[in-house]
């Protein structure tokens, strides 16, 4: 196709998804959106796990890469430990707090929270995790998750869906990010439990066996569970923080790096307050 632009890469995959799925109601959605980036993020949101040729996919990924350099990538060297900011917390030297967006962090693996579907959020522009990843991912990544629960499927019956704490490695294709950890958190509704909290403790247990497994180093973690499933921002940092901790002392030495990646102040000054 020659060399393209990013003004041209996004104008041929606007009307490449347009035309895929031959829905006025997409072609609302995007007549709505306040820019074009947003009008494809939008079709991109709402996209099945369909097959893809492989001349747009490589059109996507020279998009969606370029974005990522735009966004700015950010590596273990420009995040400090919680130590080099003055705390004397346990693991302080491993552990580090992160604001931003999750999906700039070159690091091992990024850990998203999942639905139990696994298959990405599909409402347009939706503001959780779950959406910021698959977007800037790429479409590859909704297509990898549905193969495998196709897969679990065939094994455990077609009813079956993810299991609460129990993560799943994904490449993390136009992320920075090695892997992606994909993690379905409790829902703390109508009222926190403590089944609740034992299964969001298991939620960042469970990815940090994953990694150790893996042999890797570094890993973000998002706000598990505190979004639409309810739990509360305090008590869901407090959980993190002791799960973490637990699972450095039983395991020393096997993460460079534990970073807790917030997006909202609130979340951020809960952590603030029990490691800074």
């Amino acid at each position: 196709m020659g060399q393209m632009g990013q003004t041209e890469r996004l104008e041929f995959l606007l009307h490449f998804f347009l035309d895929e799925s031959m829905s006025n109601d997409m072609a609302n959605i995007t007549e709505l959106t306040s820019s074009k980036r947003d009008a494809l993020r939008a079709l991109m949101n709402v996209r099945p796990p369909y097959p893809i040729n492989e001349e747009v996919l490589a059109v996507q990924d020279e998009y969606l890469q370029q974005r990522a350099i735009e966004k700015g990538v950010v590596n273990l060297a420009k995040i400090p430990t919680i130590a080099e900011l003055g705390s004397e917390y346990e693991h302080g030297e491993v552990i580090s707090l992160w604001q931003g967006d999750i999906t700039r962090l070159s690091l091992d693996a990024i850990v998203n929270a999942a639905n139990a579907q696994m298959l990405g959020c599909f409402t347009p522009l939706h503001s959780c995790i779950d959406n910021y990843i698959h977007t800037f991912a790429g479409v590859q990544l909704r297509l990898e998750c549905n193969h495998r629960m196709e897969e679990l499927r065939a094994i455990h019956g077609p009813g079956y869906v993810q299991p609460t704490a129990v993560p799943m490695f994904t490449d993390a294709y136009n992320l920075p990010a090695r892997k992606i950890i994909h993690v379905v958190g409790p829902i703390a509704y109508p009222k926190l439990l403590e089944e609740h909290e034992q299964q969001l403790h298991d939620c960042y247990t469970r990815c940090l066996n994953l990694c150790a497994d893996e042999g890797f180093r570094s890993i973000a973690f998002c706000c598990i569970s505190t979004g639409v499933y309810h739990f509360p921002r305090h008590r869901a940092a407090t959980i993190a923080i002791d799960a973490v901790t637990t699972w450095l002392n039983d395991h020393p030495g096997s993460m460079e790096r534990v970073v807790f990646n917030v997006f909202k102040d609130e979340d951020r000054i809960c952590y603030e307050r029990a490691l800074l």
